[in-house]
């Protein structure tokens, strides 16, 4: 047994924590890493690209460097630099991967909902060298894209080496998401919610809290050790202290959320534009960095992260020294900088501008307001902070894991009270919008479990109970000829392909064998990966053939092939489970109640099958809850110590039932009959 296959064995029977503390630390390391290798990147490219070329090395916070703010020595020469970024970035993204355009974290929200385990393998390797290019040459955009799909491009790669279920496949794309982004940020908790909280926009991903958890506190301990674990912005002293100073944070979410439907409008205004310019698509990020770079020239915090003209904003001394026109203008001018480099289809993320253009606009609202109003903070920071959290943490639909992220970045937990106040405000505020175009407003509306929700008992039908055999199943070894003659023959769609060791490799259908030529090998092809696992739920096979716009897929087991699975296969499976459990309950009767028991281990039920059992009359087994899983208790299904079954029985029936069981058993609920 290889190496592999013994990993895939021995996931398949683990506990959940057990389960996901291995793969959320494998996620975790290999994100550390990946994030540390882009800073790297990024940093080279700066000092190469606008630094040595261009002549302007930008401002950094206090916690890489703490370079101070100058101005670009041959304005000149900064737009030239930012054009050829994006002309490069162009060339690299359009004519290598196409879908690594844009925000990073976006495209990472896509895959979670419809297809975790379809990342392809060079995505975030593009992702991250097309990115560092981006914004070393001074275009405007954020670090945690790239980092965000290096990580959920390695849970996908995991979830299809591992052979793991959607659910979980799911679960490690979020997972890496979180580790990715937490470690660039520095914000390992932060990180960690924003896994569970971003894909959804009134609604949280539970179960992907412990591997969250775990994946970014590894990765940030990797990042920690290659670059350092100094918060971004080094430790901030800033305090609440004075309830009147409530009506100011209150005001800063208005404002925030105001400037924040701007940010969301702007950047999708511009997107927009820029798909319908029917040019060349490598060279719109080259004419959008040609006009960011035109606006460095008067305005340097536009380009690059901008996260070092943050820094001096939480210092009296150093934002009284800034002109006042450039703080409040600076806002804007991110914006405008962040919706052409990103928008034009360049590469690099929008969650860090976002909390940037936050905090320059809590400073202005600070410069505004100290001169005459009364209370206002002696020091800038705490506005600064505050209106961070309450910009992005609106837009981006995760108030609390930004808030989380931003009191981590600037080592001061002090400000999260008057940033509840206003984050709700500035959400309340943007309303029913949000910058990641990927996000759904629940799980009731992902793929990834709308059928779940629909139609609950899919969810407890494993996909092996609708899987059938194949009617033909072909080689590696056959070619595209005499596979296309014998799907012909039989009159199918398509067909999965094993190799010479019955392996299970893929799938081909009719149409795609048509680019290839006849006498080429199957084995020599790209095959379709999309593919079950034997512990899918219908919930999950159904949405997955959804998603993809298949009939049908393989069923496989590790690297077997158990059969194949249609849609009408599902629909079938679930009738027939739906229509068992109708006929059972309607033979208890609206006499019965629900109740509960934990199977003791000396029970007499224990290694005995559900229709062996010998339940009273009068009872219907419902469910039975082992570990996170919930069986549907068919007769083969063999009871086990520690199992939680629950039961419909009619009054008359539990003192028998309660014998058989030999434990206490407890109501599910007051109500002791069915409704008419």
């Amino acid at each position: 047994m290889t190496l592999v296959a013994a990993v895939r064995r021995q996931l398949r029977s683990a506990q959940y924590l057990r389960k996901w503390v291995f793969l959320g630390a494998l996620i975790g390391v290999i994100s550390g890493l990946g994030a540390a290798v882009f800073f790297a990147a990024l940093d080279v490219a700066s000092r190469t690209l606008l630094g040595l070329l261009g002549g302007y090395y930008p401002p950094t916070p206090a916690g890489e460097g703490a370079n101070p703010i100058t101005l670009p020595p041959l304005p000149w020469a900064v737009p030239i630099v930012v054009a050829l970024g994006g002309l490069i970035s162009g060339i690299i993204v359009f004519r290598l991967a196409p879908e690594a355009e844009g925000h990073g974290t976006d495209a990472a929200i896509a895959a979670f909902h419809h297809g975790a385990r379809r990342i392809r393998a060079r995505i975030p390797v593009i992702k991250l060298v097309a990115s560092a290019i981006t914004i070393g040459s001074g275009g405007s955009g954020g670090r945690e894209g790239p980092t965000a799909q290096i990580g959920a491009g390695f849970g996908s790669f995991l979830a299809r080496v591992l052979d793991l279920d959607a659910r979980d496949a799911r679960i490690a794309v979020a997972a890496g998401m979180a580790a990715g982004i937490g470690a660039i940020f520095r914000a390992p908790l932060g990180g960690a919610i924003l896994g569970i909280e971003i894909p959804y926009r009134d609604d949280v991903e539970a179960d992907a809290l412990v591997p969250s958890l775990v994946a970014s506190v590894v990765a940030f301990s990797i990042f920690g050790v290659l670059i350092g674990f100094t918060p971004i912005f080094g430790q901030i002293n800033a305090v609440f202290n004075d309830p009147r100073q409530l009506i100011y944070y209150a005001l800063i979410g208005i404002v925030a959320g105001v400037v924040g439907r701007m940010y969301i409008s702007s950047f999708y205004g511009i997107t927009r534009l820029f798909e319908r310019w029917h040019i060349p698509r490598e060279i719109k990020p080259a004419i959008a960095g040609f006009a960011v770079g035109t606006i460095g020239i008067m305005i340097p915090g536009a380009l690059g992260t901008g996260y070092g003209w943050v820094q001096p904003a939480m210092d009296r001394s150093a934002l009284l020294a800034l002109p006042l026109w450039l703080i409040l203008i600076l806002p804007f001018a991110k914006i405008l900088a962040t919706s052409l480099s990103i928008g034009s289809g360049g590469s690099g993320g929008i969650f860090g501008p976002g909390m940037v253009i936050g905090g320059l606009l809590g400073a202005s609202i600070w410069r505004l307001l100290e001169p005459f109003a009364p209370a206002v903070p002696v020091e800038p920071a705490g506005f600064v902070i505050v209106a961070m959290m309450a910009l992005f943490g609106s837009v981006a639909r995760a108030p609390l894991a930004v808030m989380l992220m931003v009191a981590e970045m600037t080592g001061n937990l002090s400000m999260l009270a008057p940033a509840m106040i206003a984050i709700g405000i500035a959400t309340v505020v943007v309303g029913d919008r949000s910058i990641y175009k990927s996000q759904l407003r629940s799980r009731a509306d992902s793929p990834a479990h709308q059928f779940k929700f629909a139609l609950p008992l899919m969810a407890s039908i494993p996909a092996a109970d609708a899987a059938r055999a194949a009617r033909l199943v072909l080689s590696t070894n056959d070619t595209v000829g005499a596979a296309r003659a014998r799907l012909e023959a039989a009159d199918l769609p398509g067909a999965p392909v094993v190799d010479g060791r019955r392996a299970f490799k893929g799938s081909v259908n009719v149409l795609d064998l048509e680019r290839y030529e006849p006498s080429t090998r199957l084995g020599d092809i790209e095959l379709d990966n999309l593919t079950l696992t034997v512990d899918d739920g219908l919930d999950d096979a159904l949405a997955l053939l959804s998603d993809a716009h298949h009939s049908w897929a393989p069923v496989t087991s590790g690297a077997d092939l158990v059969g194949i699975v249609s849609v009408s296969d599902v629909l079938a499976a679930y009738r027939s489970g739906l229509a068992a459990n109708v006929r059972q309950v309607r033979a208890v009767g609206q006499s019965g109640s629900l109740v509960e028991a934990e199977i003791p281990a000396t029970s007499s039920l224990v290694g005995r099958t559900v229709a062996a059992a010998g339940w009273p009359r009068e009872t219907v087994l419902v469910s039975i809850a082992r570990g996170d899983l919930v069986i549907v208790p068919r007769g083969n299904v063999v009871i086990e110590a520690g199992d939680h079954v629950t039961i419909f029985a009619t009054p008359a029936a539990r003192d028998e039932l309660a014998r058989l069981l030999t434990g206490p058993l407890e109501d599910a609920t007051e109500d002791t009959g069915l409704p008419d």
